[in-house]
């Protein structure tokens, strides 16, 4: 039992290495862009556009890499929770069916959580904050006269229609680029404030990733 312990906790700390460095990869962009598109008004504003897709391209990563570790942690804490904290701590109302539950997973491992949970898990913890930094980054851009090259000057009494037009990105029109990024914010919001889920490991303490 120690040995295979060990080896879950290794193959869990495994996918949590993998998990920190997307996130290291989802900072690095960030950083990397903000300096891009505000340190001059010679970057287009779409460089924060396709900043915002580079981190939900790997956001998607991270949901994937914490599916397959929330699957080895559940494995590890039912060894814990039922076999090592009876050994220190006898309770009479473990798990009944842990052994069973982990021989089951042995023969056919399957994802706990849905890909859904898994983003909406990663949302939380660190990737809405990102996204709202390239907004906030974004819309500086847009409204700011000095952040902007070659683009038609923002008139102070009508700022709005000025803005709109700026935002078109080749043959797109900008009413079609706003609405877009308005519906992609609407959809990470959606997801990150969703019910929360306290099921599975998440219902046992508050230390969890």
């Amino acid at each position: 039992m120690a040995h295979f312990h060990r080896a879950e906790i290794g193959r869990m700390a495994g996918w949590r290495a993998r998990i920190d460095m997307t996130t290291n990869w989802a900072v690095t962009v960030v950083a990397g862009m903000l300096s891009v598109s505000l340190s001059t008004p010679n970057a287009h504003h779409g460089v924060l556009l396709f900043a915002m897709l580079l981190v939900l391209l790997l956001l998607s990563i991270e949901a994937r890499r914490y599916r397959f570790f929330d699957f080895y942690r559940t494995r590890v804490r039912l060894l814990e929770r039922n076999y090592y904290a009876q050994v220190f701590a006898p309770r009479a109302d473990a798990e009944a069916e842990w052994a069973w539950r982990i021989g089951t997973d042995l023969r056919e491992p399957r994802f706990l959580i849905s890909r859904k949970t898994a983003m909406t898990r990663r949302l939380r913890r660190n990737y809405f904050p990102m996204f709202m930094v390239l907004l906030a980054a974004w819309v500086l851009k847009i409204s700011s006269s000095r952040l902007l090259q070659e683009e038609v000057p923002i008139d102070p009494a009508k700022p709005v229609p000025g803005i709109i037009q700026n935002l078109s990105l080749g043959p797109i029109p900008g009413w079609i680029v706003l609405a877009a990024v308005l519906a992609f914010y609407a959809w990470l919001a959606l997801l990150t404030f969703a019910p929360r889920d306290l099921s599975g490991e998440l219902g046992h303490g508050d230390v969890h990733v």
